[in-house]
């Protein structure tokens, strides 16, 4: 494994983590609600499919503008990282259908267990991105060396 040191950014990462700590604060002590990313598009799209998109659902869609609306607006002050996709979009497809079965699977997503339930001392949590973790590592394993 080589780690290219000269696209190591600290800075950015630090800030990035702290913008996601305040952000999961602000929404659980302003409404009660953990910041769980599946869980928090999932429900909001239920809303809009049942015709009442806004109906107790306004802190869902600020959360999901502000997931959408940062990167631009980082970009108005600098660069955003250069991004290399390398596969096909039908395998980005087949990848995020997987994801979204394992977050309905899992009960969560890994923003829910992996910030919001460790954060909680929560062990389903513990035990949720335990199993993330390893399946990540033993899917970049597989990928990498066995094929």
């Amino acid at each position: 494994m080589n780690i290219d040191w000269n696209a190591f950014t600290p800075g950015s990462a630090l800030l990035g983590g702290v913008l996601i700590g305040l952000a999961v604060a602000l929404l659980v002590l302003g409404s009660g609600r953990i910041a769980g990313i599946s869980g928090i598009v999932g429900t909001a799209l239920s809303a809009l499919s049942r015709g009442a998109p806004w109906a107790g659902q306004r802190e869902r869609w600020a959360f999901i503008a502000g997931l959408l609306g940062a990167p631009l607006l980082w970009h108005a002050w600098a660069s955003l990282p250069a991004t290399h996709v390398d596969t096909d979009p039908l395998t980005l497809v087949i990848a995020g259908v997987v994801v979204g079965f394992g977050t309905r699977l899992g009960g969560g997503c890994t923003s829910g267990h992996g910030v919001c339930g460790l954060s909680r001392l929560s062990l389903r949590s513990l035990v949720a991105t335990a199993v993330f973790m390893l399946t990540g590592v033993a899917t970049v394993f597989v990928l990498r060396h066995a094929f």
